[in-house]
């Protein structure tokens, strides 16, 4: 019997009737804790990736749906729940910043969201990251590669899964951590966009903020930004800096420089790195009893993992942390979300504990190949973050060789100055936000 090659249009047919068999969809139009339906349109659900099931959060624009762009938002960490975003950066909610009385806290509208004008796609990534599972504990060893290629198959599967968003403008988001995945899932995307692999996705940029790269620079930028704002001393940044000319920061090997380097991260320690004007405040995760074998891939023993988390004061950052694992552990909001039964024992905002590879050196390259075949990219630094400085993301972006083609200038807000910017060539965009931190829209 003849065989006759699939045609592209005829492929993806055949996939469109089998790829539901990989991914569950909710619509959710009330949430506990939020008073009344609400205002936007969410959709909650997984999608299988090889032996993973990725959990998402999809919120439509409020502006026009069928043409404003599609964001996928990846959050940092790496572990981080992309709920972090949601309700912490640049989704539309927000909890009640209020003293915990014993009920479910509350949610309230966020009015300058980013679905105002654009449909975002919150995903739970890694694996083990937020409400994201798998049945086998080996698919638990994840790292840098193997975490963006199931992105990348996750895009593609949910996209084929909503044909109607395929056209729309599609742009790979995400900061900290994430920024340093997120240019190397675009790589991958467009060397499908670019070989013909249907269904063609509308590929248009990247966009990262208070991004790591994976240079030296990340870390290394922190002692001079120290020194420019005035944390240590004209005389310590002079005694520390001949002694550790050519070393890593973050893994010192001279005997000389680490005894210098002490004196500074004695500064660093007594700070909120995050944000260098905010409180110092204890972190709210709960604390975990016993991490052996694969924290996620255990389905029972609730107890056997945690305690009740501490509270962090009212006036710090933190506090929402707080609230946001007791929302998200409450059998009634897991519901409402149609979370699988039996599959996190225990939500957590960030997760710590993943056997993860931080096996992508650098990220760099990849910007430079998007950039030079015409992709968008948007870079954005709070300028109060001592995480990862702005003056080392402008150093790294200056090594792309890139003319400027719009220098540095304000941008504004309300007539008042809420950063600067500049303009380079081939689409890259540089911007800080005045008085932000780690990361700029939380």
């Amino acid at each position: 019997m003849a065989s006759y090659p699939l045609r592209p249009q005829r492929l993806c047919q055949l996939l469109l009737l089998l790829w539901p068999l990989f991914i569950s969809a909710s619509i959710v139009t009330h949430l506990p804790g939020f008073h009344g339906p609400l205002p936007f349109h969410l959709e909650t659900g997984y999608v299988g990736v090889d032996e993973v099931q990725f959990f998402y959060y999809f919120i439509e624009s409020e502006g026009k749906p069928a043409q404003d762009p599609l964001l996928l938002w990846l959050s940092g960490g790496p572990g981080c729940s992309s709920f972090y975003a949601l309700v912490f950066q640049n989704g539309p909610l927000k909890f009640r910043s209020v003293k915990y009385n014993g009920s479910l806290p509350t949610l309230v509208y966020h009015p300058f969201s980013w679905t105002k004008l654009s449909n975002m796609i919150f995903l739970d990534s890694p694996v083990g990251a937020g409400f994201s599972f798998s049945d086998t504990p080996e698919s638990y060893i994840d790292g840098d590669d193997t975490s963006s290629l199931r992105v990348h198959k996750f895009i593609r599967k949910w996209l084929i899964d909503h044909p109607k968003f395929l056209s729309n403008p599609l742009y790979v988001c995400g900061d900290s951590y994430g920024g340093k995945v997120v240019p190397f899932i675009t790589h991958l995307i467009s060397q499908g966009v670019e070989s013909g692999v249907q269904p063609l996705l509308n590929l248009k940029g990247y966009l990262i903020g208070n991004p790591i790269t994976g240079e030296v620079i990340d870390t290394n930028a922190r002692l001079p930004y120290a020194h420019n704002m005035g944390i240590i001393s004209d005389e310590i940044y002079k005694s520390t800096t001949p002694f550790c000319k050519g070393e890593d920061y973050a893994n010192l090997t001279k005997a000389l420089c680490a005894k210098k380097f002490q004196v500074v991260e004695k500064y660093f320690d007594e700070i909120n790195m995050d944000h260098i004007l905010q409180p110092k405040c204890p972190q709210a995760s709960l604390k975990q009893k016993n991490l052996s074998g694969e924290r996620r891939f255990l389905k029972d023993g609730h107890n056997m993992f945690t305690v009740p988390p501490d509270a962090p004061p009212l006036n710090c950052r933190s506090y929402g942390y707080y609230l946001s694992g007791i929302w998200a552990n409450d059998d009634v909001v897991r519901d409402a979300l149609h979370i699988q039964k039996g599959t996190v024992p225990e939500w957590i905002l960030c997760n710590r504990n993943l056997q993860y590879a931080y096996d992508l050196p650098s990220n760099v390259k990849y910007q430079h190949k998007l950039t030079s075949r015409g992709y968008r990219a948007l870079v954005y630094s709070g300028d109060h973050d001592l995480t990862v400085p702005h003056i080392g993301t402008q150093t790294w972006i200056r090594s792309l060789n890139y003319s400027i083609i719009d220098d540095w200038r304000s941008w504004f807000s309300d007539g008042q100055v809420a950063g600067y910017t500049r303009t380079y060539a081939n689409n890259l965009t540089f911007a800080t936000i005045k008085g932000a931190g780690h990361t700029g829209p939380e």
